[in-house]
């Protein structure tokens, strides 16, 4: 299937690194969090890839434009571009990227909307470009297909931000608890679409609102639920500690081999 990641976004709360480039584009261990969500996909045989870009998109552009150029060591008579070799290669050479250009303050659904072209008449997969788990892949195919509905979307439980007190009824302090597993169930993306939900989007649209409303409300929006890691990279802390786990080799979005 091919894969519609929304990397568009401004990512205000991030401004210490996103006032110079796109959120999908900072780096968790000297790659792009857009890399790393790839890298997921790709794990699992999809490697046909549309980017919607928006917010400092040319970076993403160029990112990928020179891919062989900027990750290997290469020879080339100058001012012939044509006359480059690279030496080695990448499992990402397989990769078939679409950078498209869908705006900078486009909603989800009208991004996903301007891609229509580029996705024909076949079921596609769809995700955030800043929000990383090791989802089984197959297993969430297998689960949209079982429920021959028109999407399925991934969801999990979250840890909370905060540790929790609990107290008696005297209100003295009985014990802690550190960041414990919410109750609800919360988007975390990596959703299975048929066409159909073109039907359901405009260039104005959110996805999140109406469209994905108008399925729930119909019967028509499967759920795949996902127990391990998700993390979204919202804030400074929150990429510090993408790198953090990076350094340390306890990456446990990391699924693929190299």
């Amino acid at each position: 299937m091919k894969v519609v990641i929304f990397a568009g976004g401004l990512g205000t709360r991030m401004r210490e690194e996103t006032e110079f480039k796109p959120k999908p584009m900072i780096e968790i261990g000297g790659k792009p969090v857009l890399w790393h969500i790839m890298k997921i996909f790709a794990h699992y045989g999809h490697t046909d890839f549309i980017i919607c870009a928006g917010y400092k998109g040319n970076q993403i552009k160029d990112y990928f434009y020179n891919y062989a150029a900027n990750t290997l060591d290469f020879t080339m008579k100058l001012g012939d571009r044509d006359s480059a070799v690279f030496h080695g290669s990448h499992d990402e050479f397989d990769w078939t990227v679409t950078v498209a250009e869908t705006g900078q303050n486009t909603q989800t659904g009208g991004r996903l909307s301007q891609v229509r072209k580029y996705l024909g008449d076949e079921p596609f997969l769809c995700t955030y470009g800043d929000g990383v788990a090791p989802v089984d892949i197959n297993r969430l195919i297998g689960t949209h297909k079982a429920y021959g509905k028109t999407g399925t979307m991934t969801v999990t439980q979250p840890r909370s931000r905060f540790g929790v007190v609990e107290t008696g009824n005297s209100g003295i302090v009985t014990s802690f608890r550190e960041k414990p597993v919410n109750r609800d169930l919360v988007n975390i993306g990596f959703f299975v679409f048929e066409p159909e939900i073109f039907q359901l989007l405009n260039e104005e649209s959110v996805l999140e609102e109406s469209p994905l409303k108008h399925l729930a409300q119909n019967g028509e929006l499967g759920s795949f639920k996902h127990d391990g890691f998700w993390q979204p990279m919202d804030t400074f802390r929150e990429f510090q500690d993408f790198n953090s786990m990076w350094e340390s080799g306890e990456s446990p979005w990391k699924i693929w081999g190299k």
